[in-house]
């Protein structure tokens, strides 16, 4: 099955088969040692940069900004959630995600 992936409105929305399912302004626990020092960084999502699938996981590269310390940049990949049957299921907001670069 085939999933379709864009980045809309320059950057604001992601959607996964023609549905807007993910947009910026979210706050996420996220472990990502290459944006900044902190052990988990609280990073505000501005924008995000590319979509991508990897298996049934989709991921985004994102521009955003650590609250905790200030640092700011582009992330590797973010994973988003997953499409189970055809569906996207976004995973918990409150889990920390794992950067893959």
């Amino acid at each position: 099955m085939t999933t379709r992936l864009r980045v809309l409105d320059d950057g604001a929305w992601i959607s996964v088969n023609d549905s807007r399912e993910v947009r910026v302004s979210e706050l996420w626990r996220v472990d990502a040692p290459d944006l900044c020092e902190c052990a988990l960084a609280d990073l505000v999502v501005e924008n995000f940069q590319s979509v991508g699938v990897d298996a049934s996981t989709v991921e985004a590269r994102v521009y955003g900004q650590c609250i905790a310390c200030g640092e700011a940049g582009t992330t590797g990949w973010i994973p988003l959630g997953q499409v189970r049957g055809g569906e996207f299921v976004e995973f918990d907001r409150s889990a920390v995600r794992r950067v893959r670069r």
